[in-house]
């Protein structure tokens, strides 16, 4: 996914990338890059962060991203957020987004999607 690596690089802060090579359906590329540009979208906005890390993984048939910062935390999923629209997409191709943010902190992301 070069297109993460692309964000990556661009980012206002330092953004570690650990992201395999190899290509998976174009709806779940496209869903994951969705996740992580509103994921850092916040994390450059709202975490008064240093640093974050996107990390991707294969197992067991799912796709599996995880995107930390190390900023304030206290981030939710309410209604009619970012957050929250990331949650249905997901949802909608039966992945499920799980966020843990205690404040002080930071902030995880994680996201499985099927994908066989």
């Amino acid at each position: 996914m070069t297109a993460v690596e692309a964000l990556a690089e661009r980012a206002p802060l330092p953004v570690a990338v650990d992201v395999p090579a190899q290509r998976w359906p174009q709806e779940a590329q496209l869903a994951l890059y969705y996740v992580v540009t509103e994921g850092l979208a916040n994390v450059y906005r709202h975490a008064g962060a240093s640093r974050a890390e996107i990390r991707i993984t294969h197992f067991r048939g799912k796709l599996i991203l995880e995107l930390s910062d190390d900023g304030r935390g206290g981030a939710g999923l309410m209604a009619r957020t970012g957050l929250r629209g990331l949650q249905d997409r997901v949802g909608a191709l039966g992945g499920t987004l799980v966020l843990y943010s205690p404040r002080d902190a930071g902030t995880r992301l994680t996201v499985e999607l099927p994908c066989a």
